[in-house]
């Protein structure tokens, strides 16, 4: 199981010189600066949770280059406190960067479940959200991961089980999850 400092390291190795990017922890609040004239770019996450910087990361991930020149890749942020058509709009957009989150989390040996993100909505069943994100990785698994989730997703598996093939671990994490 991958500690926050194991993440922090693996990301440096797989993108700091090729992508000029670094996963820095012990934010308040997680946020994505792109890079500065002597400055990389860096994705900020909540304290020191393995699962913050995982989100993290998967967003990032999925960023286009355009996307990585803005301040958190441009994309609006509601608060917390969501009603249901504002919730459902936020899981449209948060399916694919879960989805690749899930593979990390498999990958780094964490535990994943879906966040909705929303506190004013305690009883709301996120069942359907859960399924779409699981219908993303299967997706994921037949025509790929984003080229730098399978990057990170396969180096990361790597340091925990060298021997094992990622293809081959991600169809039986897969489906032991979907069982």
């Amino acid at each position: 199981m991958a500690s926050v400092t194991q993440l922090v390291e693996a990301f440096s190795a797989c993108f700091l010189s090729s992508f000029n990017t670094r996963l820095v922890g012990g934010a308040d609040e997680p946020l994505y600066l792109p890079a500065e004239v002597g400055a990389p770019a860096t994705i900020y996450f909540r304290f020191d949770y393995c699962s913050s910087a995982l989100h993290e990361v998967s967003h990032w991930c999925i960023a286009g280059s355009e996307r990585r020149l803005l301040e958190d890749y441009g994309y609006w942020y509601e608060s917390d406190t969501r009603d249901l058509k504002t919730q459902q709009e936020f899981e449209c957009v948060e399916v694919k960067p879960q989805a690749v989150e899930c593979v990390l989390h498999w990958s780094a040996g964490l535990p994943f479940r879906v966040s909705v993100d929303n506190l004013s909505m305690p009883d709301y069943d996120a069942k359907h959200f859960e399924q779409a994100v699981m219908k993303q990785v299967g997706s994921y698994i037949v025509t790929g991961l984003p080229r730098r989730a399978e990057a990170f997703s396969t180096y990361l598996l790597a340091q925990r089980h060298p021997d094992l093939v990622f293809s081959e671990f991600l169809k039986q994490q897969y489906e032991n999850y979907c069982r």
